[in-house]
C-alpha cells in the first residue's frame, strides 16, 4: 500500500544517533520516554552523562555529567527523577531534581532494590521492587507508599511497563519471561492487575496493557476499560488475542460489553509478540506494537481491526504516547524515533472502502470529526429523517464529521415538521441535542435565541452565554438588545461589532471604554463628536477623556489645539491647563506654539501657576522673550530675568532683590557667563552693599569655581569690604590648599576682630605660609598670643615663640604653653630658656610644674648638650621616688651616679629599670668591667663581646658564653672569621666548661662545637669529660657523641671506643657506623647488642659475603636470619638454595619473587616443594596457580587433576588462559573442561584439531566471538559442514556478518559461502543483513538470481549497499529496480538512459518520470526519446505536462526540426497560455491554413507576437488568412492597419466593428467618407449606429447633405435628438436640486453663526491682561468695528490669534 494512502502515516522524528548519542546506548535500560515532550538517554562511557532531549527543541540536547543507574524524565515538567545502587549494598537512592530551578526536590533510600519505576502520572512515580510495588509523591515529605506485592505468576520475569487509570483506581503490572521449553524463543508475558478500592489482585497472561475511558451510550459517567494483549501457548498451539474489558461496571447503569479480537501474524513474524500498546483518546484507537515493529491498530469501542503494517525493519523496545496528534511514539535499536498519526484524509476512506466497514467508518468519522464520510452521514441522516427519528436525526447532526450537517438547511428541514400534540416539537429537539454535544454554530445561535426571545425567557441565553454554547454575532446582539441592552452589549464585544460596541458604550456614558475598546479591536471612532458630547456635562470627564485620546497608541486623534480651545470657549482655563500640562510632558519642538499659549493664558488670569509651570521646568520651546516680559509685568522678577538675553534688561530687573528669593537669584548667577555675573554683582553692590552684600556673598560661594577666587577676592577687595572677603573666604577655605587664600582670611578675620577664628583657622588649617604667618602675627601684637602659639608650635618655631614671649614679658603664657598646650616641647622651651639665661629657680619650678607629663630624654640631651645635667638631680629623684620605671629617668639617674662615682656597680646589678646598652656604652670610656656589668645584665651579647675583645677580657667572655647557652652566640664566637676564636676555646676547655656543673651548659657547648665543624676540639673536650671520670663519665649521650665525632672525625678510634663504652645506643650508633661505611665496627656493634638480624644484613649488604652469613645463620638458627638469608640467595640467582633456606625459614613471604625465580631458571620441581609449603601458610590464589603450572610444566597432569578436585583457590580461569597462551593445550583442556568455560576449551579443541569437539564446546558458549574462531578454522580445514554449522551462528548476528563474508571470500569459498547464506534465510532470526549480503554475492557471483531474489526480499534489503554493488557489476536492470524501489528516482531514470539496451521499459520509465526531483532530467528523457523512441514522445510528455518547461520543450523540438511530432503534446498544455507553445501552434496552423483553429487559438491564448503573426499572414492569399491579421491588428489596437486591410477585401462590417471599438472620432468619419466615396449608401448608414458615440452630428449632417444622402441620415438624427432632449430635462433638474439644496445650507450657517454669537456674548473676546501705563485694571472693551478676534493688537498680551478657535466675525 502506498504510504499516502495508508490510514497510518509514519514519519521519522529524529534519529538519536544524529545528535551525537552512541548506538550502544540505545536499548531498554538505557533510553527512557515518559511522554511526548523528553526522552532521556543514559550514557556510561567515555563519562557518566545524561542526555534530555526536548522534542520542541530536538537539536539541542541537554547533557548533564550525571552518574546514575536509571534516568527518567518528568511526563509535564522539567522535572528528573534519578536511580543509583548504593555500592557494596541491594539498595537504591533515589533522587528528584528541578533542572531549571537547579534544586532538588526529594531523595529517598529504598530499603530494596527498585527493577523497574516510571512515572504513571505528572505527580507520582511507580516504584517496582522483587516482591512489592510502591507509589512515591514528589509533593511534601511523604515517602513511597506501598501499593500492593508481586503475585507469583510475575516472579523470575523481567518488568516491561506499569501504568494506573486516569482515577488511579486500577493498576496494572507487565511483565515477560523465557517461553515453554519445547519453544523457548516465544516470550511469554504475564500480567498482575490490581484494583486500590478492593486491594485485590488478578494473574493474567497479557503481553502489554494499557487502560481507557469510554463512555456509554446512557452513562453520564465514563467507564474505565482494560485492553491488553496476549500471545499464549497451549498444546502446541499459538493463540494471538487483544481484549477490551471494562472494570469497576457501575450498578443500575449500561455497561461497556466485552471486547475481543484476533492478532495475526505473518508466517515471518512466528516468534514476535506484543511490547507496547498506546491508546488514542482523540480519534478511539488501540495502537498494538510488537517487538518486530508490526503495527496493530483496532477500534476501541468494537474492537474491529483498522489496519496492519509493519513500521521499523529493527526492533522496538520503547513507544509513548502522543496525545495532541491521536498517534504515537517509537525508538527502535538503529535510535530511530518514528511518530505514527492517523492520516485524517485517507483512513475513512480506507475503512469504507477497502474494509467495507461503514458503520466503522461513520463512528470514527464523528468521533474524531475526520473527513471522508459525509455522503455516508447524509444518507444516513436522510433515512432517519423519513423514518421520523428525530432524535436520533438530530443527534447524528449534531455528531456529524466537521459540522457537514449543521447548516440551515438542516434547521428548516426540522422547521418544517409538523408539530404534534403534547410532543416537544423536532426543532427543539434538534437544538436540545446541539446543546448537550457541544456549541452552537452562528446561524443555529440566532435560531434558537429567536425562539427563546420570543417565548420572552431570557435566563436561558444568560446561561447558554455563560456557558460558550451560543457563537455570538452582529445579528444575535441586534435581536437581544430588544429584551437586553447589557446582554446585547456582551454579544457585541464577542462577536466583535465594533460600531456596536462603540455605541453602547455611548449610550451607557462610559467613554473610557470607548478608548480600551477601540485600542483593543482597531477601531477609530469620532473622537471630535465624543469629546464635546462628554464636555457639556462633565467637565473633569472631559479632561481625562481627552488625557486619554492623548495616550493612545499612534498619537491624539484630534489636534490638541482642537482640544484646547474647546476648553476655553467655555471659560474652561484650569481645564484647558490641566490637559496642556499633561499631553506636553514630552517637551517637544512642534509644541511650542501650545507650551508658550498655557503660559500666557495663566500669566494673565494666575501667574502663580504659571510660576509653578516655570519652576517645573517642564517646558522649554516656548517664545522666551514674550513670556519674559509677561512676567515682568505680572511682576515674577525672578522669571523675567531667567527669560531676558539682554544684559541691560536682566540689570534692570535684577536690581528689584526685595521681590525675589535670595536663594533663587543666587541659583541665577549660576546661568549667566562669568562677565555678566560679575557686572550684576557690581551692580548690586553699588545699589545697596549692606543690603546686598549677603547675596553676593552667597552668589561668590556658590560659584567661585566659575567665576574664579581670584576675580571675587578682587571685587570685594574693590569695595574694601573686609567683612564680605572673611565670609567669602570662609566658605572657600576649606575646599582650598592656596596659601595665600588662607593667609588672606587670618588677615581678614584679624582684622575684623575674629580672634577666635584667627586661633581655630592657626590651629586647623594645614595650608597657610607659617613663616609669613608668624611674622604676620608678632607683628600685629594681638592681645592674645594663642593664635601664634598655634602657629610656633605646629610648626616648629618654639624657640623664636620662647624667645619671642620671654623678651615680651609674657612668662605666663609661656607656664601656660608648657602646662597646658604641649608639654612635649618643653626640652625646647628649657633649651631656649637657658640659651636665653633665664634663672634657674624658674626653669626648675617650670619643669617641677609638668613633672611626669615632661618628655625625660629630650629633656637630658638638651641639658646634656649644655653640659647642665646635674639641674634634673632633684627632677629624677622626685620622679623615682614617684614610683617611676621610665627606662630614660633611670637612664640619665645612672650616668649622674656613675659620674660621680657613688658606688656605681651597686647600681648596675640591682636597677631593672635602666637601659643596659646606653649605660654601657656610657661606661665603656670610663670603665670597661663596668660595661660588662651591664652588658651581662641585658644580655647585650654583641656589645659585650666587643669590649672583651677590645680590652682583651677572655675568661669574662668564655664564663658569659658557656652561662648564656645560646647557639647564635656560640656560631658568632666560634665563627672562622674570629680572630680572638682560639683564646675563647682554650678559657672554654680549659675553665668556663671544668667549672660548670650544668648538663644543659655542657651539652649547649658541645653542640656548638659540632655545629662549628670543630670535631678535634670536640674530642678533646669529650675525653676529658667522658673518659677521665668527671660527673659526666656514664652519660649515654656524651658517649655517643664521642663515637659519632670518632666516626666523623677520626675512625681509627671507633673500634677502641666500641669496645671501652657501654652505655652507647647500640643500634642508632651501628646504623651509622653503617653509613660511615665502617662494617665490620657495624658488625661488631650489632652483635655485642645481640642484634642478629642487623648483624646479618650488614653481612650480606655491605661485606657481602654469603659464606659468613650462612656460617652465622647456623650459629644463630632463627628464621628471620634465615629468612634475610634467603632473599640475599635468591638475589644472587642461587635458586635452590634460597628456596632451601626459605623451607628453614618457613617464611612464605616472598613467594611472588620466588615463583618468578624459579621459572627463570626452570627450576619447577624445586618450586613444587616450596610452593607445597607455602600453601600450608596462605591461601593465595597466585601460589596454587602457580602450583598448577608448575605441575604442568614438569608433564604431571595427574597430579593438575587431583589438585582441581581438591579444596584450592587457584583462579582458573586465569592459569587455563595462561596454559593456553604458552601453547599447553592438554592442561588447559583439563582446566577449561572443569570450569566450563567452553568458548576457551572451543580455542583448545581448535588448537588441537578437534573441530567436532570444538563445534560442540561453540555451541555451549554461544559466544559470537566463539563461533567465528571455530568457523575460521574450520574453513581453514575445510571442514565446511561443521564451518556452516558455525556460521549460521554467526550471520544472525548483523555486526559479525561482513567478518564471515569477507573471510569466506579471502579465501575463494564462495559457493559455500552462498549456501551458508541460503541457509540463513530460514533462521527464525534472520535478519536484512542477511538478504542484502546474499544479495551482493549473488551480484558478484551469481548474476541469474539476482533479480529473483530482489523481488522477493525487497523489503528486507539493505537497498543503499547494495546499489553500491550492482553499480559495480554493471546489473543495469537490477541497479533500475532498486532505484525505484528505494524512491531515488531521479537515479532510476539516469540510469535507464544510459543503459537503455537493458535497462528500458516504456510504462516503467513513465512511472519514473514523473517522480524525479532533478528538472533537468525531464528535458534529457526528452532528449533520450527523441532520439530512440520518438512514437512515444508525446506519451513521455503528457505524463510530464504538469512538470516541464513548456517553452524550453518547445524550443528542444524546433532546434530538432521536429516541431509537428510533439504538436498533440502542444494542444494540450495550451491551455497555459505560454508564448512559445502559441507561436508554434500558430505557425503549425499557417502552414496548415487552418484559419478556423488559426482564429480560436488567437481568441483564447493572446500571448504571442501579434504583430508578427499580422505581418506574416496580411499578404496571405487565402483570404480568411488576411481576415485574422486584420482581427490581429484590431486585437493589438492598430486599428487603421486593421480598417484599411477590412476595407481591401471589402470586409466591410469587420472595419465598421473595428471603428466602434477603436474609440477614434477621426477614424470613424474617414470610414464615412470612404464609404460615400464608394457609394455605399447601406454602409453609410450602418456605419452610422455601429460608430455612434464617435460620429458628430454636424459632420454627418454635412456629408449627407452633401452627397444627397439626407433620407439615410434621418434615423441617426431622430435617436441624437431623443437623447440629447432627454440630458437637458436632467440638467434642469439637477440645477434646481442644487440650488434648493445652496439655500438649505444658508439657512443652516446663519444659524450655527447665530448660536455662536450667543455663546460669544457670555466670553471676553480676549484673555484679561495686567494694567498697562494709562491703563485702568479689569477687563477692557473691544475696540468697535473690529474686523476679526485675530487682528486685535498685540498690547492685549497675547499675539494674533484666533479667538479660542471660533470662526471670524464682525462683532457680536
Amino acid at each position: 500500500m502506498a504510504a499516502a494512502s495508508a490510514p497510518i502515516a509514519m514519519k521519522e522524528a529524529l534519529t538519536l544517533t544524529s545528535l551525537g548519542i552512541n548506538p550502544q546506548f540505545i536499548t531498554f535500560t538505557h533510553v527512557t520516554m515518559e511522554s511526548d515532550k523528553y526522552i532521556c538517554v543514559r550514557e556510561t562511557s567515555p563519562q557518566n552523562s545524561v542526555i534530555i532531549i526536548d522534542m520542541n527543541m530536538p537539536a539541542q540536547p541537554l547533557r548533564r555529567p550525571i552518574t546514575a543507574d536509571s534516568a527518567l524524565m518528568n511526563p509535564n515538567s522539567r522535572v528528573l527523577a534519578l536511580k543509583a545502587q548504593i555500592p557494596g549494598s541491594t539498595q537504591d537512592h533515589l533522587q528528584i531534581f528541578n533542572i531549571e530551578l537547579k534544586a532538588k526536590i526529594k531523595s529517598h533510600q529504598m530499603p530494596e532494590q527498585v527493577v523497574f519505576w516510571k512515572w504513571i502520572t505528572p505527580k507520582v512515580l511507580g516504584l517496582v521492587t522483587q516482591t512489592s510495588v510502591y507509589h512515591w509523591s514528589i509533593e511534601g515529605e511523604s515517602e513511597p507508599v506501598k501499593m500492593f506485592e508481586r503475585t507469583a505468576n510475575l516472579s523470575n520475569n523481567q518488568i516491561i511497563n506499569y501504568r494506573c487509570d486516569p482515577s488511579e483506581k486500577w493498576l496494572v503490572l507487565i511483565g515477560i519471561a523465557p517461553g515453554a521449553p519445547e519453544r523457548p524463543q516465544l516470550v511469554k508475558g504475564n500480567m498482575q492487575l490490581f484494583s486500590v478500592d478492593q486491594q485485590r489482585s488478578q494473574a493474567l497472561e497479557a503481553h502489554a496493557a494499557a487502560f481507557a475511558s469510554f463512555k456509554v451510550a446512557g452513562n453520564d459517567n465514563p467507564s474505565i476499560l482494560i485492553c491488553f494483549a496476549a500471545k499464549t501457548m497451549n498444546a502446541g498451539q499459538i493463540t494471538s488475542k487483544m481484549h477490551v474489558i471494562e472494570l469497576g461496571a457501575q450498578p443500575g447503569k449500561p455497561s461497556f460489553t466485552k471486547k475481543q479480537a484476533d492478532l495475526f501474524f505473518p508466517p515471518d513474524f512466528a516468534d514476535d509478540f506484543p511490547v507496547s500498546m498506546q491508546i488514542s483518546h482523540k480519534y478511539g484507537l488501540i495502537y498494538v506494537v510488537t517487538k518486530l515493529g508490526l503495527l496493530f491498530v483496532y477500534d476501541l469501542e468494537t474492537a474491529a481491526a483498522v489496519y496492519r503494517n509493519r513500521i521499523s525493519p529493527d526492533p522496538i523496545f520503547l513507544t509513548s504516547e502522543a496525545s495532541s496528534v491521536g498517534g504515537f511514539y517509537a525508538v527502535n535499536r538503529r535510535g530511530q524515533v518514528l511518530l505514527a498519526t492517523v492520516n485524517e484524509a485517507t483512513i475513512i476512506p480506507f475503512i469504507s472502502g477497502q474494509l467495507n466497514n461503514l458503520e466503522l467508518a461513520v463512528s470514527l468519522a464523528k468521533r474524531g470529526n475526520l473527513p471522508g464520510a459525509e455522503n455516508l452521514v447524509v444518507q444516513r441522516f436522510q433515512e432517519l429523517f423519513s423514518q421520523t427519528k428525530y432524535k436520533e436525526a438530530a443527534e447524528l447532526a449534531a455528531e456529524s464529521p466537521q459540522g457537514i450537517l449543521r447548516t440551515p438547511d438542516t434547521v428548516a428541514k426540522f422547521q418544517s415538521v409538523p408539530v404534534q400534540a403534547g410532543q416537544t416539537p423536532p426543532l427543539l429537539q434538534y437544538f436540545g441535542t446541539l446543546l448537550t454535544k457541544g456549541k452552537l454554530n452562528a446561524f443555529e445561535s440566532l435560531e434558537l435565541s429567536r425562539l427563546v426571545v420570543n417565548q420572552n425567557k431570557k435566563n436561558l441565553l444568560e446561561n447558554w452565554l455563560a456557558e460558550d454554547k451560543l457563537e455570538c454575532s452582529e445579528e444575535l446582539g441586534d435581536l437581544v438588545k430588544t429584551v437586553d441592552n447589557d446582554l446585547a452589549l456582551k454579544i457585541y464585544i464577542k462577536a466583535r461589532a465594533t460600531p456596536k460596541v462603540v455605541a453602547a458604550f455611548a449610550e451607557r456614558r462610559e467613554f473610557d471604554k470607548i478608548l480600551v475598546y477601540s485600542k483593543q479591536v482597531g477601531y477609530t471612532p469620532d473622537y471630535l463628536f465624543l469629546l464635546q458630547t462628554i464636555l457639556r456635562t462633565d467637565s473633569q470627564g472631559a479632561v481625562n477623556f481627552a488625557l486619554m485620546m492623548s495616550q493612545m497608541e499612534g498619537g491624539c486623534p484630534v489636534d490638541y489645539n482642537v482640544i484646547t480651545d474647546l476648553f476655553l470657549q467655555r471659560n474652561m482655563i484650569r481645564e484647558a491647563t490641566a490637559f496642556l500640562l499633561d499631553v506636553l510632558k514630552p517637551n517637544l519642538p512642534e509644541h511650542a506654539f501650545l507650551q508658550t499659549k498655557v503660559l500666557e493664558i495663566n500669566l494673565v488670569t494666575f501667574p502663580n501657576v504659571a510660576d509653578a509651570i516655570l519652576a517645573n521646568g517642564m517646558f522649554t520651546h516656548y517664545d522666551r522673550p514674550r513670556i519674559a516680559q509677561l512676567c515682568e509685568k505680572a511682576g515674577l522678577y525672578l522669571r523675567a530675568v531667567q527669560h531676558y538675553t539682554d544684559l541691560s534688561d536682566i540689570k534692570r530687573v535684577i536690581v528689584n532683590t526685595h521681590a525675589i528669593e535670595p536663594q533663587a537669584l543666587v541659583e541665577f548667577f549660576g546661568t549667566l557667563s562669568k562677565e555678566w555675573a560679575l557686572e550684576c554683582m557690581k551692580d548690586l553692590l553699588l545699589v545697596n552693599l549692606r543690603g546686598n552684600l549677603q547675596i553676593i556673598v552667597q552668589t561668590a560661594k556658590e560659584y567661585s569655581e566659575q567665576l574664579g577666587v581670584d576675580a571675587c577676592i578682587k571685587l570685594f577687595e574693590q569695595f574694601k569690604s573686609y567683612e564680605g572677603l572673611y565670609f567669602f573666604l570662609g566658605s572657600y577655605l576649606s575646599s582650598s590648599e592656596d596659601p595665600a587664600i588662607h593667609f588672606k582670611y587670618i588677615e581678614a578675620a584679624a582684622k575684623t576682630g575674629q580672634i577666635k577664628e584667627v586661633e581655630r583657622v592657626t590651629r586647623e588649617s594645614n595650608f597657610y605660609d607659617p613663616e609669613k604667618t608668624k611674622n604676620f602675627l608678632m607683628e600685629a601684637k594681638l592681645p592674645d598670643a594663642r593664635p601664634l602659639i598655634n602657629v610656633c608650635d605646629r610648626f616648629g618655631f618654639v624657640p623664636d615663640l620662647t624667645h619671642y614671649l620671654y623678651t615680651n614679658n609674657m612668662l605666663r603664657y609661656i607656664e601656660g604653653y608648657v602646662q597646658k598646650v604641649n608639654p612635649g616641647n618643653a626640652p625646647l622651651v628649657v633649651g631656649q630658656l637657658l640659651d636665653d639665661e633665664c634663672p634657674e629657680d624658674f626653669i626648675k619650678g617650670l619643669i617641677l610644674s609638668v613633672r611626669s607629663l615632661l618628655p625625660v630624654e629630650p629633656l637630658v640631651d638638651e641639658c646634656e648638650k649644655r653640659n647642665r645635667l646635674r639641674l634634673l638631680s632633684q627632677f629624677l629623684e622626685h620622679l623615682v621616688n614617684e614610683g617611676s620605671q621610665d627606662v630614660h629617668v633611670h637612664n640619665a639617674l645612672g650616668k649622674i651616679i656613675i659620674d660621680s662615682n657613688n658606688n656605681p656597680e651597686h647600681f648596675l646589678t640591682t636597677n631593672p629599670y635602666y637601659d643596659s646598652r646606653v649605660v654601657g656604652k656610657y661606661c665603656e670610656k670610663r670603665d670597661p668591667t663596668l660595661a660588662v656589668v651591664a652588658y651581662r645584665r641585658g644580655q647585650c651579647d654583641g656589645e659585650l663581646i666587643n669590649v672583651t675583645n677590645k680590652n682583651s677580657l677572655f675568661k669574662l667572655q668564655a664564663r658569659y658564653v658557656v652561662e648564656r647557652m645560646e647557639p647564635e652566640l656560640w656560631d658568632k664566637v666560634l665563627n672562622p672569621e674570629n680572630e680572638y676564636r682560639r683564646q675563647l676555646i682554650d678559657q672554654v676547655v680549659s675553665t668556663a666548661l671544668p667549672e660548670s656543673k650544668s648538663p644543659e651548659q655542657v651539652s649547649a657547648a658541645v653542640k656548638a662545637f659540632m655545629t662549628a665543624d670543630l670535631p678535634h676540639e670536640l674530642i678533646e673536650l669529650l675525653e676529658k669529660i667522658v673518659l677521665q671520670n668527671s660527673a659526666f663519665s656514664g652519660n649515654s649521650n656524651l658517649q655517643n657523641l664521642l663515637i659519632l665525632t670518632a666516626i666523623r672525625a677520626d675512625k681509627s678510634r671507633v673500634m677502641d671506643y666500641v669496645n671501652r663504652l657501654e652505655n652507647f645506643d647500640g643500634p642508632a650508633v651501628g646504623e651509622l657506623a653503617v653509613e660511615a661505611e665502617l662494617y665490620e665496627e657495624a658488625f661488631a656493634i650489632f652483635k655485642k647488642f645481640s642484634l642478629n638480624i642487623q648483624a646479618v644484613n650488614v653481612l650480606l649488604d655491605n661485606i657481602r659475603n654469603i659464606e659468613r652469613a650462612v656460617e652465622f645463620a647456623l650459629r644463630v638458627d632463627e628464621e628471620a636470619v634465615w629468612s634475610q638469608v634467603a632473599k640475599a640467595q635468591l638475589r644472587e640467582g642461587l635458586v635452590s638454595d634460597a628456596i632451601e633456606s626459605f623451607i628453614r625459614a618457613e617464611d612464605a613471604t616472598e613467594f611472588l619473587d620466588v615463583i618468578r625465580a624459579a621459572e627463570e631458571v626452570n627450576a619447577y620441581h624445586d618450586l613444587v616443594k616450596y610452593l607445597l609449603m607455602v600453601r600450608q601458610k596462605a591461601k593465595e590464589p597466585k601460589v596454587d596457580g602457580e602450583l598448577i603450572y608448575a605441575y604442568a610444566k614438569i608433564d604431571r597432569l595427574g597430579e593438575i587433576e587431583e589438585f582441581i578436585l581438591a579444596p584450592n583457590v587457584a583462579n582458573l580461569q586465569t592459569v587455563g588462559d595462561r596454559l593456553y597462551d604458552e601453547a599447553l593445550y592438554e592442561a588447559a583442556k583439563i582446566i577449561f573442561s572443569f570450569i566450563s568455560n567452553w568458548g576457551k576449551l572451543a580455542s583448545t579443541l581448535v588448537k588441537l584439531r578437534q573441530f567436532q569437539g570444538a563445534v560442540d564446546a561453540a555451541r555451549k558458549a554461544n559466544s559470537s566471538k566463539t563461533w567465528k574462531e571455530v568457523c575460521f578454522a574450520c574453513v581453514d580445514a575445510e571442514e565446511f559442514r561443521l564451518a556452516q554449522i558455525c556460521g549460521l551462528n554467526i550471520i544472525i548476528q548483523v555486526d559479525d556478518l561482513e567478518e564471515v563474508s569477507e573471510y569466506y571470500q579471502d579465501r575463494g569459498c564462495f559457493d559455500e559461502l552462498i549456501s551458508l547464506m541460503e541457509s540463513g534465510l530460514g533462521l527464525e532470526r534472520a535478519h536484512m543483513g542477511i538478504f542484502t549480503e546474499l544479495g551482493i554475492l549473488y551480484a558478484r557471483y551469481r548474476p541469474d538470481k539476482l533479480m529473483e531474489h530482489i523481488k522477493l526480499f525487497s523489503t528486507r534489503l539493505n537497498i543503499p549497499k547494495l546499489i553500491r554493488v550492482c553499480d559495480e557489476q554493471q546489473h543495469w536492470k537490477e541497479l533500475t529496480y532498486l532505484y525505484i524501489q528505494y524512491d531515488e528516482f531521479d537515479n532510476a531514470a539516469a540510469t535507464i538512459m544510459n543503459h537503455s539496451a537493458e535497462a528500458w521499459d516504456h510504462m516503467q520509465f513513465k512511472d519514473v518520470a514523473v517522480k524525479v526531483a532533478n528538472v533537468e532530467l525531464y528535458y534529457k528523457a526528452v532528449h533520450f526519446y527523441l532520439q530512440q523512441h520518438p512514437d512515444l514522445i508525446n506519451d513521455l510528455l503528457h505524463v510530464l505536462a504538469l512538470k516541464v518547461d513548456h517553452t524550453r520543450v518547445v524550443d528542444i523540438m524546433r532546434k530538432a526540426g521536429h516541431l509537428h511530432l510533439v504538436k498533440p503534446y502542444m494542444v494540450a498544455v495550451q491551455s497555459n497560455n505560454v508564448a512559445a507553445v502559441n507561436e508554434a501552434l500558430n505557425e503549425i496552423y499557417v502552414e496548415e491554413e487552418d484559419y478556423e483553429r488559426l482564429r480560436e487559438s488567437i481568441d483564447m491564448h493572446d500571448n504571442f507576437d501579434q504583430i508578427g503573426l499580422a505581418l506574416k499572414i496580411e499578404k496571405h492569399e487565402l483570404l480568411e488568412m488576411r481576415r485574422v491579421a486584420a482581427y490581429i491588428y484590431k486585437k493589438a489596437g492598430r486599428w487603421q492597419q486593421s480598417v484599411a486591410l477590412s476595407k481591401k477585401d471589402n470586409l466591410y462590417k469587420d472595419a465598421m466593428e473595428t471603428c466602434s471599438q477603436s474609440g477614434s472620432r477621426e477614424l470613424a468619419e474617414e470610414l464615412l467618407s470612404y464609404f460615400i466615396e464608394k457609394g455605399k449608401k447601406e454602409c453609410f448608414a450602418s456605419c452610422l449606429f455601429i460608430c455612434y458615440d464617435l460620429i458628430r452630428p454636424d459632420v454627418a449632417l454635412e456629408l449627407a447633405w452633401m452627397n444627397n444622402m439626407i433620407d439615410f441620415t434621418f434615423p441617426y438624427l431622430l435617436q441624437f435628438i431623443r437623447e440629447y432632449t432627454t440630458k437637458v430635462d436632467e440638467l434642469v433638474k439637477d440645477k434646481l436640486e442644487a440650488l434648493e439644496e445652496v439655500k438649505s445650507k444658508e439657512k443652516e450657517e446663519k444659524d450655527t453663526v447665530a448660536q455662536q454669537n450667543m455663546y460669544a456674548q457670555l466670553l471676553p473676546l480676549a484673555l484679561p491682561a495686567p494694567p498697562m501705563a494709562g491703563m485702568g485694571g479689569g477687563f477692557q472693551p473691544p475696540p468697535p468695528a473690529m474686523p476679526s478676534m485675530g487682528s486685535i493688537p498685540g498690547g492685549m498680551g497675547m499675539p494674533p490669534m484666533p479667538a479660542f478657535g471660533m470662526p471670524p466675525m464682525g462683532g457680536y
